[in-house]
């Protein structure tokens, strides 16, 4: 990201490789607080499997599909990921939705997301992944427009296709993030305290040791400093 200052004195981030949003110092409050926030009177709450969980990402995926097709954005998929993804795990009871599009296609399918009340945060430090704060009717859900055969998409999937087929990986990660949901101090610890189960997960769907660099370089958050103020880079998984 890059932070400065505009000629009224107001900051703005540009995203890397789309810099159509530029959010004022109100939208950077609120993606600090929208990570550093407590879920459910706790910093991380991890909850076990819902079996209404596909149930709320069909809902989603059929939303933003018809709305896609109706704006006219050819849609590569609406991906379920996440660990509310993997049926038996154990997540943070949020609704995890990757919108794959042609990078071509990533300013449409933006615009798309804010005629649905979806507001704009920028790739938040993941290359070629867009999030974007969801509407109040939509709460407890990340929403993101993501390039197809990216890497940070292909990191989302090898994760979910792996654990959805080793029930002993499943088993493990499922301890490491309850373990790591009751000791975690903030975000921050949590995301730490899970990057080796997730390298080895990575591991084992065949990524290279590069990629799982790049991943890893991304995936664990970090602060940003922007002339005094800080933005927490969001995890996933």
């Amino acid at each position: 990201m890059v932070c400065d200052l505009d000629q009224r004195g107001e900051y703005q981030v540009a995203s890397r490789r789309h810099p159509t949003y530029i959010p004022r110092a109100g939208d950077i409050a609120r993606a600090v607080s929208r990570s550093t926030a407590p879920y459910g009177g706790l910093v991380i709450t991890v909850v076990e499997y819902d079996p209404a969980w596909p149930e709320r990402f069909a809902a989603l995926r059929d939303e933003y599909a018809t709305a896609m097709a109706a704006a006219g954005v050819p849609v590569a998929a609406v991906e379920h990921v996440g660990s509310t993804s993997v049926p038996g795990l154990a997540a943070k009871p949020i609704i995890d939705c990757d919108i794959v599009v042609a990078e071509a296609d990533v300013p449409a399918a933006a615009s798309v997301l804010v005629s649905l009340g979806f507001t704009p945060e920028g790739d938040l430090g993941i290359p070629q992944r867009w999030a974007f704060k969801e509407p109040a009717r939509l709460s407890g859900t990340n929403t993101y427009v993501v390039v197809a055969g990216c890497l940070s998409l292909r990191n989302h999937l090898a994760v979910r296709d792996v654990l959805r087929a080793d029930a002993a990986l499943r088993a493990q990660y499922a301890a490491v993030k309850r373990e790591a949901g009751a000791r975690a101090a903030n975000i921050d610890d949590y995301g730490q305290a899970k990057s080796a189960i997730v390298q080895k997960i990575l591991a084992a769907a065949g990524l290279t040791a590069a990629e799982r660099a790049s991943i890893a370089a991304n995936q664990v958050p970090s602060m940003t400093t922007c002339l005094g103020r800080q933005l927490r880079i969001s995890v996933q998984h």
